[in-house]
């Protein structure tokens, strides 16, 4: 088993890398597949006889492709720092990221089941702790929102119109641009990369930080743009923004350059369903949708969240 025939990476092939990193695959719940597949396993250790209702153990994440190791073994480190600096965040429960049958492999301390769903406001708090951290004792990247779009195209590959492909490197390489010259309200620093409520989990102690894969040094703006945009293309209820601004104290669609931030990160999260094309025709019905009301400029079209 290899990540490169075909470019598929489903369900089928993640739990075959489980299996071959010593996890009981077949009785795994798989608890999200995107770029990476995320199963809750039983006891952690080698193929074991618990079934899907014995002893909860870790949550292992599998990536999609090689080229991930490093960010994923970061996404350990990063956890283990705020960890020190007392931010809730998700655990590792090994102490670095493996490459297994050609696949990154991390595997996470399982939280408890969570108290309610996560609220804007939640987030915000957490991001109000991140933005005051120091820069970590280790280098972080700059959030490279856009770098992912040529490898999600490539995974793409024929199941998407060519054109389509040419314009979003287009549109990528006009903001990557625009980016560079950004002035930020804000002091750059730390900041998560996909602040989305997803990405915080409700335990009986409060809010805790999820997915922490995109953690990074850049301008904190980068946090705050991703909510915007729920408002404008996921149908985000207005209440909900104006707490997530209220609760972090500041409306990121106050300063100036926002809409080069949204400009980037609409070009990104078109081109991320791109990678789910070959295997799924709802996410190819998604990508040409997003992809239509981009060249259309129609901002008022909304997209499905997948």
């Amino acid at each position: 088993m290899g990540p490169r025939d075909g470019g598929r990476f489903d369900e089928e092939r993640a739990r075959g890398v489980l299996g071959s990193a010593g996890f009981a695959a077949r009785d795994a719940e798989l608890l999200a597949l995107g770029e990476n597949a995320v199963f809750g396993v039983g006891p952690h250790g080698p193929r074991g006889s618990h079934g899907p209702h014995g002893p909860r153990g870790p949550v292992v994440r599998i990536g999609r492709s090689p080229e991930l190791l490093d960010r994923m073994r970061r996404e350990v480190r990063v956890a283990e720092w705020l960890a020190d600096q007392g931010v809730p965040a998700v655990r590792p429960a090994e102490p670095e990221a493996r490459l297994v049958a050609g696949h990154p492999v991390s595997v996470w301390q399982r939280l408890p089941e969570p108290e309610r769903q996560a609220k804007t406001a939640d987030l915000a708090a957490l991001l109000r702790l991140v933005h005051r951290l120091p820069a970590p004792p280790f280098p972080l990247p700059r959030r490279d929102l856009l770098g992912g779009v040529e490898r999600w195209l490539r995974l793409a590959g024929s199941a998407i119109d060519p054109a389509d492909a040419a314009y979003l490197r287009e549109r990528r390489d006009h903001y990557a641009a625009a980016a560079d010259h950004l002035t930020p309200h804000l002091s750059p620093g730390p900041i998560h990369g996909d602040a989305l409520p997803r990405n915080v989990h409700i335990g009986p102690d409060g809010p805790v930080l999820l997915d922490l894969e995109t953690f990074s040094d850049d301008l904190r703006e980068h946090d705050l743009v991703v909510m915007a945009l729920a408002l404008d293309r996921y149908g985000l209820d207005p209440a909900a923004y104006d707490a997530f601004a209220g609760a972090y104290g500041w409306d990121v669609r106050e300063w100036e350059e926002c809409a080069v931030l949204r400009g980037a990160r609409e070009t990104a999260s078109c081109a991320w369903v791109a990678q789910h094309a070959p295997a799924n025709p709802a996410a190819l019905a998604e990508f040409r949708r997003r992809v239509a009301s981009l060249r259309e400029g129609d901002p008022t079209v909304r997209w499905h969240a997948f």
